[in-house]
C-alpha cells in the first residue's frame, strides 16, 4: 500500500494517494459505520480510554466474576423456566408423567414443577443448574465480601461501594429463599412455615404482617403468586440495578492491587481490558457456566418429587434450609425458650431475637464497619493498595471470630442431623452449641491473632536476616548452622510496604495556660483512645532502614533487575491508571 506524501493537517485529504484497492468492501463498510456513529454519539475517545483500563491479575479478584458470571446464569435459566411455571396455588390432580404421584391433589406451583422436571425436554437439566448458581452465586458473594474485608479494600473511597455489596448480599438472600419457595413441595412449604414464625414474633405488629404477608391465615392462597413476582421482577430489577451501581463505582475507582514493587497509591498496575483482560473474562465465564452446567448434570439438587406436594399438617423429617439461611435456622434452635406476656399480647423473643434481631445485627454490623475502622484509627487517607491480612492482626482475628460464629450456627441448624449421625443426645448439641456460639469465636480470634503476629516476625526476619538456603555447615566448635542467602529487593519491598500508623491519643482537656478547648470535631475521647491504642498495639514493627543497613542488606548496590523491578515491574507502567 502506497504511504501518505504527508500528514500535516493544512494537506487537503484530496491529495493523499486512495487506498489501495486490496482493502475489502466489508472493511470499508464497517469503517463508515463506524465513523457516522462516532459522528452522531462521539464514544470513540472514551471506548479507547476504557479498552486500556488495567486490571489486576491476582487470583482473589476472580471471585466477584464468579459472582457476576453467577447471576448471568440465573437470568438466562430463569427465562426458560418462567416460561413453564406456573405460580398459582390453585389445587389440581396430578396427572403426569411421574407415575408414583399420578391423582395426588397438590398445587398448580407444583404440579408444573413436576412438569419440567419430567416433561419438559432438558427440564430437569436447567432447573438443577439454576438451582446450582443460586448457590454458587451466594458463596462467591460470601468469599469475594471476605476477600474485601480482609484485605482492606473496603476503605476510603470504597465504603459507597461496600455498602452496595451488603445490600446485593441481604437482596440475594431474599431471592434465593423466594426460588427456594416456589415449588410449593413439602420442604420449602417448611421453610416458609419458619419464615411466617419469624413474621409473628415481630412485637405488636406482627399478626398484622402475617395477615399481609401471606393474605391472611398461613398458609392462605396468595403467597406462591406473591413470591413469584419478587423473585422474577422486583428483586432481579434491584439486583441489576445494584451490580450496576457496583460496577460503575469500580471502573470509576478503579481496581485496588496487592503490595508490590512499583504498586502505590496513585497507579493500578495490571493488565489492559481489551484483549488481554477481556479474553481471560470471556474464557473464564465459559469456564463457570461450564461447571455449572456439569453440577446441573451430576449432581442432584432438590428432587421435589421426593418430598411430595405441601401440607400444612405435615412436616418434613430432618429438612435443612440453604447453606446461606442455615445460620438463622440455627440460632433459632438453640436461643433459649424466652417469652414475655405484656398487656394481653406474648412477646416471643426465642424467635424474634434469634431470627430477626440476628439478621438485622449481622447486616447493621457489616454496613457500618468501615466506618467503625476509620473512627477507631482516625484513618481519613484514601487507599489503592491492599492490606495482607497479618499485617492487621485485630481486623483479620474479628473475621475469622465471625467466620466462626458463622459456622457454628449454621451446623446449629442441623443439630437433629448431628445428634443422629453420631448417635449423642440432641440436648447435649444444643447445650453444647449456646455455649460454644461465645467462646471458640473468642478463641479463634486469640489464635488468629497470634498466628499473624508470628508472620510478621517471620517477615521481619526474612528481611533483616534473608532466607534459609537449606545448606547446614558444621563450625569449628561442633555446633551446626545454616547459612542464609539475601531475599530480592523486591520482595524486601513488599514485605515492608505496609504503614504503621500510631494510636490516636486522648485530646488534652486545656492549654498550657489553663484554659479549656471546646469540645468539637477531632477530639479524641477516652474510649476512642482506648480502642486506638488496642487495634494499633497489635503488630509487630518493621524493620527500619538503619536495622536492615545493620543487618547487611542496604549496603551492596542493588543489582539492575532489581532496581528496575523496583521502580516498574515487567514494563508494566505503560498500562498503569492514574487516579
Amino acid at each position: 500500500m502506497a504511504k501518505p506524501a504527508s500528514l500535516d493537517p493544512e494537506v487537503p485529504q484530496a491529495h493523499l494517494p486512495e487506498p489501495a484497492e486490496s482493502t475489502s468492501a466489508g472493511g470499508r463498510a464497517a469503517a463508515g459505520a463506524v465513523a457516522w456513529a462516532d459522528d452522531r454519539a462521539p464514544v470513540s475517545g472514551f471506548a479507547r480510554k476504557a479498552l486500556r483500563k488495567a486490571f489486576p491479575d491476582h487470583w482473589s479478584f476472580l471471585l466477584g466474576e464468579i459472582a457476576l458470571y453467577s447471576f448471568i446464569i440465573l437470568l438466562l435459566t430463569g427465562v426458560f423456566l418462567t416460561i413453564w411455571f406456573k405460580p398459582s396455588m390453585a389445587e389440581v390432580d396430578y396427572q403426569g408423567s411421574y407415575e408414583l404421584m399420578r391423582g395426588i391433589p397438590m398445587s398448580e406451583a407444583f404440579a408444573s414443577t413436576l412438569s419440567i422436571s419430567f416433561d419438559i425436554r432438558g427440564g430437569l437439566l436447567i432447573r438443577q443448574i439454576h438451582h446450582w448458581a443460586a448457590m454458587l452465586f451466594m458463596a462467591s458473594m460470601t468469599a469475594h465480601m471476605l476477600r474485601v474485608f480482609f484485605t482492606g479494600a473496603f476503605r476510603k473511597p470504597r465504603e459507597l461501594n461496600w455498602l452496595i455489596g451488603v445490600g446485593l448480599f441481604s437482596i440475594g438472600l431474599i431471592e434465593g429463599f423466594a426460588g427456594y419457595s416456589l415449588p410449593d413441595d413439602l420442604l420449602s412449604g417448611t421453610g416458609l412455615r419458619f419464615v411466617d414464625g419469624l413474621v409473628r414474633s415481630i412485637p405488636i405488629i406482627g399478626t398484622w404482617a402475617e395477615f399481609f404477608v401471606f393474605g391472611g391465615e398461613f398458609p392462605g392462597e396468595l403467597i406462591i403468586p406473591r413470591l413469584y413476582m419478587v423473585h422474577i421482577l422486583l428483586v432481579p430489577g434491584l439486583l441489576l440495578a445494584l451490580v450496576s451501581a457496583h460496577m460503575a463505582l469500580l471502573v470509576y475507582h478503579k481496581h485496588t492491587h496487592f503490595p508490590g514493587p512499583g504498586r502505590t497509591n496513585k497507579n493500578v498496575v495490571g493488565q489492559p481490558l481489551f484483549p488481554v483482560y477481556a479474553a481471560k473474562a470471556g474464557g473464564y465465564f465459559f469456564i463457570v457456566f461450564g461447571v455449572t452446567i456439569l453440577m446441573g448434570a451430576l449432581m442432584q439438587i432438590n428432587p421435589v418429587w421426593l418430598y411430595g406436594p405441601y401440607n400444612p399438617a405435615q412436616v418434613t423429617a430432618g429438612s435443612q434450609p440453604d447453606f446461606y439461611m442455615g445460620f438463622v435456622e440455627g440460632a433459632v434452635r438453640i436461643f433459649p425458650n424466652w417469652e414475655s406476656h405484656w398487656l394481653g399480647t406474648t412477646w416471643s423473643w426465642n424467635i424474634f431475637l434469634p431470627g430477626v434481631g440476628l439478621m438485622g445485627l449481622l447486616f447493621t454490623g457489616l454496613a457500618l464497619y468501615p466506618f467503625i475502622e476509620a473512627w477507631i484509627t482516625g484513618d481519613t487517607a484514601e487507599h489503592h493498595v491492599l492490606d495482607r491480612p497479618r499485617n492487621v492482626p485485630n481486623r483479620t482475628g474479628v473475621g475469622v471470630a465471625g467466620m466462626t460464629a458463622y459456622g457454628l450456627l449454621w451446623l446449629a441448624g442441623g443439630n437433629d442431623i448431628l445428634a443422629t449421625q453420631f448417635g449423642v443426645s440432641l440436648n447435649d448439641v444444643t447445650v453444647f452449641m449456646r455455649v460454644a456460639v461465645f467462646v471458640l469465636p473468642v478463641i479463634a480470634f486469640i489464635i488468629t491473632k497470634r498466628i499473624c503476629l508470628s508472620l510478621q516476625r517471620r517477615d521481619a526476619e526474612r528481611v533483616l536476616h534473608g532466607s534459609e538456603s537449606g545448606v547446614i555447615v558444621r563450625q569449628p566448635d561442633g555446633g551446626y548452622d545454616e547459612s542464609h542467602a539475601p531475599i530480592s529487593t523486591a520482595e524486601a519491598y513488599t514485605l515492608t510496604q505496609h504503614a504503621q500508623p500510631e494510636a490516636l491519643e486522648i485530646a488534652p482537656a486545656a492549654d498550657a495556660r489553663g484554659v479549656r478547648f471546646k469540645r468539637g470535631k477531632g477530639k479524641v475521647s477516652p474510649l476512642r483512645a482506648r480502642l486506638s491504642r488496642w487495634y494499633a498495639g497489635g503488630r509487630i514493627d518493621k524493620p527500619t532502614a538503619e536495622e536492615i543497613a545493620e543487618a547487611g542488606h542496604h549496603g551492596g548496590e542493588l543489582e539492575a533487575g532489581d532496581q528496575a523491578e523496583l521502580e516498574a515491574p515487567s514494563g508494566e507502567d505503560e498500562l498503569t491508571g492514574k487516579h
